[in-house]
């Protein structure tokens, strides 16, 4: 998940929660304002009722009674309020006020109240006063009120979230930008674009800066190897052709023994080989410095026929049997002398780590509109270990097998060269698949 929708959804997770927060603590606090209002109320017509208080007014509410503790009510037309005068006996907390909400069915209809409760003595007798107000208004308020809230919150978070994502998307543009554009170069410093990126965030700039500074040198460094690469694998081709002239000379010398002559002849294979390494080092070199043309009308077909004319040899000696199966027509400029070198060295592998009587299978076609050429063996096949290194230099699948280790080098940098993905398929004792995938637009250094 990307950086700016994990921010986003974190802006969205915390206004949830308040929004939660504030749906919870909701009816506490509308209920408080509104309790206090009604509290007010109750009080200003208890007040009124005491102060106006007198013999005559407690006649009226009491003269259909039938005795003395009988509880006399009057009622609002709506419901909405109560009050009811009743006969208790005289009690030692006398002249305190309670509030609290309850259920009553007042002429069969049944309401919450808030209800205050007030007792007094008059005249030597003590009444207990309830003024009660309906809460049935003040729940369909609370329950608007939320519905409402919760409509306008979830409206916010909408508008919130698109609006985050928006802004977070602005804000982090100079970062994908840097790693479109810079941080995916990493491996072809040649081509790093050092162009300052525009950003407002003095982060991201400095971060640009950073970049850029750290692939000046690694540019610098990468371009020292190769051209150390170079000059010593020259200066040592000078020495080896002195010596092999020289080991090739006293072979001419008639006084030497079989034993002797063994030794120069042993000595000369060594320096053929010291001298065919050297020229693959040269090789890579000179591909990783793009010291090479990329030009030419590539022929795939002609190139696999050239090579099973030349291996036949070698395969008819361990009974390998070749089959082609290319049928597709792909026209790809590049060099055709790299691009030859990358399959031989690959049907190379194939003959070299197959198994006696095997078969190499050569197709072709288009994957994901990409042209692909695959070259598959039924030999030895390699562990997963071993495919994590198949193309380091001077690495080898086999201790068994001659050669040095450069054969897939060389295969990987002239594919990195002409912009071809090699993919590699394998199974113990089953064989391996090389593919090669060539890029969808054509290109070339």
């Amino acid at each position: 998940m990307k950086i700016k929708h994990q921010l986003a959804i974190f802006n969205a997770l915390t206004r949830l929660l308040v929004i939660l927060i504030l749906w919870l603590m909701l009816p506490i606090l509308v209920e408080n304002v509104v309790y206090r209002h009604i509290n007010n109320g109750l009080i200003e017509k208890k007040k009124k009722f005491i102060d106006n208080l007198n013999q005559k007014e407690i006649n009226d509410f009491i003269e259909d009674a039938d005795d003395s503790t009988e509880t006399y009510s009057q009622f609002s037309t709506l419901h909405s309020e109560f009050l009811v005068l009743s006969k208790i006996p005289v009690k030692a907390n006398e002249k305190k006020t309670f509030f609290n909400n309850e259920y009553r069915i007042i002429e069969g209809e049944e309401n919450e109240y808030r209800i205050l409760q007030y007792h007094f003595t008059y005249e030597n007798q003590g009444y207990q006063l309830e003024i009660g107000s309906s809460l049935s208004e003040v729940n369909d308020l609370t329950f608007i009120i939320r519905f409402f809230i919760i409509i306008v919150l979830v409206v916010i978070l909408l508008v919130t979230f698109l609006a985050d994502t928006v802004y977070i998307e602005y804000l982090l543009k100079p970062f994908y930008k840097i790693i479109d554009t810079k941080i995916r170069r990493v491996n072809e410093p040649e081509a790093f674009d050092h162009t300052p990126i525009k950003a407002k965030s003095r982060d991201f700039r400095e971060l640009d800066l950073v970049l850029n500074q750290m692939m000046d040198r690694i540019a610098e460094l990468f371009k020292k190897e190769k051209q150390f690469i170079s000059n010593v694998s020259h200066e040592l081709l000078t020495p080896i052709a002195l010596l092999k002239n020289k080991f090739e000379n006293l072979l001419q010398n008639e006084s030497l023994d079989d034993n002797a002559i063994d030794k120069i002849a042993g000595s000369l294979k060594t320096l053929d080989m010291l001298k065919k390494i050297i020229n693959n080092l040269l090789l890579i070199s000179r591909i990783e410095n793009n010291q090479y043309e990329a030009n030419e009308n590539i022929n795939f077909h002609e190139i696999i026929n050239d090579l099973q004319l030349d291996f036949q040899d070698r395969m008819e000696d361990r009974e390998i049997h070749f089959e082609n199966h290319m049928k597709q027509e792909y026209a790809f400029i590049g060099n055709k002398t790299l691009i030859h070198i990358l399959i031989y060295n690959l049907v190379t592998n194939a003959i070299k780590y197959n198994r006696p009587k095997g078969t190499i299978s050569i197709e072709d076609g288009f994957e994901k509109g990409c042209y692909f050429i695959s070259i598959a063996d039924s030999g030895l096949g390699m562990s997963e270990a071993h495919l994590e290194k198949i193309f380091n230099r001077f690495a080898r699948i086999s201790s068994d097998q001659d050669g040095q280790g450069l054969g897939l080098a060389i295969a990987e940098s002239i594919a990195s060269f002409h912009h071809i993905e090699i993919k590699v398929v394998s199974k113990i004792n089953e064989g391996t698949t090389f593919t090669l995938l060539l890029p969808e637009v054509i290109k070339h250094n």
